[in-house]
């Protein structure tokens, strides 16, 4: 058991010696109306495992871009469709670790009104989306990887909602 306690704590004193990097992204729920209700596009991507995920596009802001600014630009470039912010979906947080270090990112999420543009992931310059699809508001939950995605998207729902 000395042994367990022992190699439990040199793991733990290993993690906490990682430097930590902070990032942040911005993205959002991006909706189109639908024969019911609203459909949201979203994209897929693998991780750095391998594993194909779905999720809500996103990325880094670049330059001078405010969170907004980067939001409609990476939903844009993610999926080939262009957005108009209706409002913020506040943010979460996460961590993870790479080989190099811990990562503690914030993206800061925002409800968009499609206004043009057509399905694609030609546009993404990282090429990072593997795949783009719209799929309908209600049936996100079984679709997207990531629970925090999920508590975003039902926001989203609640924003709608309260607006109809």
């Amino acid at each position: 058991m000395g042994a367990r306690r022992a190699s439990g704590s040199a793991l733990n004193r290993s993690s906490r010696q990682l430097p930590t990097e902070e990032e942040v992204s911005a993205g959002g729920v991006v909706i189109t109306p639908a024969s019911k209700g609203f459909d949201v596009a979203i994209i897929a991507r693998y991780n750095r495992g391998g594993r194909l995920e779905w999720c809500l596009p996103k990325g880094h802001p670049e330059g001078e871009e405010n969170f907004e600014e980067a939001a409609v630009r990476e939903v844009e470039e993610e999926t080939g469709i262009a957005g108009s912010i209706l409002t913020s979906l506040g943010s979460i947080e996460y961590w993870f670790t790479v080989p190099t270090h811990r990562v503690h990112k914030t993206v800061h999420h925002f409800l968009l009104e499609a206004v043009g543009g057509e399905l694609t992931i030609e546009k993404d310059p990282d090429h990072e989306a593997v795949d783009v699809a719209w799929v309908n508001l209600e049936d996100l939950d079984r679709v997207l990887s990531f629970p925090n995605e999920r508590r975003i998207v039902k926001l989203a729902r609640q924003v709608i909602e309260d607006s109809l």
